[in-house]
């Protein structure tokens, strides 16, 4: 993570003024949520001149307390700063928001950080775009209390000139990832990762309940035996997106016809008390996969079943 934020020798601010006559960016955060209050802490803490709006004013309390300036007009707060942080519950909210003030976002760069979806980014961009603002999307993969470190991964898609002129200033939130200038990509992404993590939970959960069946606490199995089993798996996770991009779904060990071949973790889940809801869709689609002839496949082929067809 780059800790060196952006500086700027043109804004007349006298506050925070460095030896070399430059002053860090201002940046606005719109929204102090649990999120929005630690990315506007960060920006403090980091040494910018942070302004911070939120619908409950009271909000803002403890952030001006930490030297942040807190505005009661949002238009206060957009005027404020050439980088505008929008971390609010959802793209309606947003833009409820914005719209009455819409005339004061030309020349701004607005940054989303609020969770949605892809063509809720693109339409965020094409309404931005109209008012005269630079538009970045983007996903937090951190919870609040890992913003700030390296663990906290943010995923940036739109502008490449906002991003490239503000790339240090995000920098300091977490390790920053551009994914291109189309704004739907950080949504995609960001909810492709959260499906890869809630289906490792479901798996966690369903193998937890299971051991716990025989009295293993769940502390004990997880650390003992589940974590290093699923740390030795994930070493397959780059061979399986290699069959995946080429097509070649050879099975190199245990085949779709050997695994689906009986259902196993179902009826010990069911013999032990334990429901077998979280398995029993990957289950049902290994042995789909197996019917329709393709049994000498890894698991990997899975995805021909779940995956939007590629046009010819």
């Amino acid at each position: 993570m780059n800790t060196n934020p952006k500086r700027f020798s043109n804004v007349n601010h006298h506050d925070d003024a460095q030896s070399d006559g430059s002053i860090l960016a201002p940046v606005t955060v719109i929204g102090l949520g649990a999120m929005g209050s630690k990315l506007a802490r960060t920006f403090v803490n980091s040494g910018y001149d942070t302004t911070v709006w939120n619908r409950t004013p009271e909000k803002a309390a403890e952030l001006v307390g930490l030297g942040a300036s807190g505005a009661t007009e949002i238009a206060d707060a957009i005027a404020a700063s050439p980088l505008v942080i929008v971390c609010v519950l959802d793209y309606d909210v947003a833009r409820h928001i914005l719209e009455p003030i819409g005339d004061k976002l030309s020349g701004k760069v607005v940054v989303n950080l609020t969770n949605g979806t892809p063509e809720q980014a693109r339409n965020m961009e094409t309404w931005m775009s109209s008012l005269g603002a630079d538009y970045l999307d983007g996903g937090i993969m951190a919870v609040p209390s890992l913003i700030a470190t390296p663990h906290a991964v943010i995923l940036y898609s739109g502008s490449e000139t906002a991003y490239g002129t503000y790339e240090q200033v995000l920098d300091s939130l977490g390790t920053s990832h551009y994914l291109g200038p189309d704004p739907a990509l950080a949504p995609l992404n960001d909810l492709a990762l959260l499906s890869g993590m809630y289906g490792m939970f479901g798996g966690f959960i369903h193998a937890v309940a299971l051991a716990g069946t025989e009295g293993a606490k769940a502390s004990d199995f997880t650390t003992s035996l589940l974590m290093p089993f699923l740390q030795a798996m994930m070493s397959t996770l780059p061979e399986m997106a290699k069959q995946i991009d080429t097509g070649d779904y050879s099975a190199k060990d245990a085949s779709l016809a050997m695994q689906a071949a009986h259902d196993t973790i179902g009826e010990v889940s069911r013999v032990q008390g334990v429901s077998a809801e979280t398995f029993a869709p990957i289950f049902e689609l290994m042995k789909r996969r197996v019917e329709e002839g393709y049994g000498g496949d890894d698991f990997a082929s899975v995805i021909e079943l779940i995956r939007k067809r590629r046009s010819s």
